[in-house]
């Protein structure tokens, strides 16, 4: 391990003279952005108690990370920590990252822990909340101006709206087929594609001869995530919180999870995994990628994939996902259980 990360490397002990010294506060997330624990040490502290220490643990606002070398047992601290790494290289830039963003690092962990077990629509409640607070946030609005700098050609240069529906709708007999259709801006959630899929969702809920509904999108990737060109289109975040609360596809998903199926390819990053992780037989394409990028722009998860995710691969193997930032592979993706099959 690289010598910086060992003298950051906290065994039990050390754990717990920081617990005493921080007993009634957390430790400061400027200061330290994240703690990161042995696994793989023991304590010789006469009044260890591994329930205290990990509720010390879970209070803490930073994410706590929790490192266990190869082919050693975990000690009693495994399900107190926020995730789980194994690798230095792993370890090297999930640190950066949480160092970069420190905040919406933060929120993302603080809104895993407080969801975990939460009834689904109150658990996407509170990631609204979260990712409203992290929209007026330096971290994003610094992002967001870099953005529209670096893509103010783009940005002038929009092409006319494309008047085609941008889902498409067919019924055969009980099956109701759903395609995302805006192949050329790679069926990204923009707000059109957010209200088309919310009404072929609501068709669930006021037909109820449709047995099953398939998901799936039109050319080259199912869906590439939030439409960046529309990102910060709302002055206000507690206004973007109501229309969210009212008009999220995973809000209508989430109550006929038995009835969708999704059928992925290509990219599916951001709400293009969140939403059909909900759904209770996802299938990919050999060729399938996955990715969470949204702390890399300040923010969380806000498709209800804080929500979905873990209630699909756990929450620590969440938050090791959505702090990585990199793509996992179709078979990487079903190992975790994330989709439920690969289909060629």
């Amino acid at each position: 391990m690289h010598s910086e990360k060992i003298l950051e490397l906290l065994c039990l002990d050390q754990l717990m003279a920081l617990s005493l010294e921080f007993h009634a506060v957390p430790v400061m997330a400027k200061q330290q952005p994240y703690l990161l624990v042995d696994l793989s040490s023991a304590c010789s502290q006469p009044d260890y108690n591994s329930q205290g220490l990990g509720r010390w643990l879970q209070r803490q606002a930073v994410p706590v990370i929790g490192y266990l070398s190869d082919a050693k047992t975990p000690n009693d601290m495994l399900e107190y920590v926020d995730l789980v790494v194994d690798r230095v290289i792993d370890l090297d830039r999930i640190t950066a990252n949480i160092a970069e963003n420190p905040v919406s690092s933060m929120v993302l962990i603080q809104v895993l822990r407080s969801t975990e077990g939460m009834d689904v629509q109150q658990a996407m409640t509170v990631e609204s909340l979260a990712y409203s607070t992290l929209q007026s946030g330096t971290e994003f609005t610094t992002w967001l101006e870099q953005f529209r700098e670096s893509n103010r050609r783009s940005i002038e240069n929009t092409t006319l709206p494309d008047r085609s529906p941008p889902v498409l709708l067919s019924r055969e007999a009980a099956v109701l087929n759903i395609r995302l259709n805006r192949p050329g801006n790679h069926n990204a959630l923009s707000v059109e594609m957010r209200d088309g899929l919310f009404e072929a969702f609501q068709l669930l809920e006021m037909d109820s001869s449709i047995k099953m509904a398939r998901v799936s999108g039109l050319g080259a990737c199912f869906s590439t995530g939030g439409d960046l060109l529309e990102f910060g289109s709302f002055a206000d975040p507690a206004d973007a919180h109501r229309v969210r609360t009212l008009s999220l596809p995973s809000r209508v998903l989430a109550e006929h999870v038995d009835r969708v199926e999704f059928n992925l390819h290509g990219a599916c990053i951001g709400s293009g995994i969140e939403i059909p992780a909900f759904a209770s037989h996802v299938t990919a394409r050999r060729k399938t990628f996955f990715q969470l990028p949204e702390v890399s722009l300040g923010l969380i998860p806000g498709a209800g994939g804080c929500v979905s995710i873990p209630r699909r691969i756990g929450r620590q193997r969440t938050a090791y996902f959505a702090l990585y930032g990199k793509r996992i592979n179709a078979r990487t993706a079903l190992e975790w259980g994330l989709i439920d099959a690969i289909v060629d």
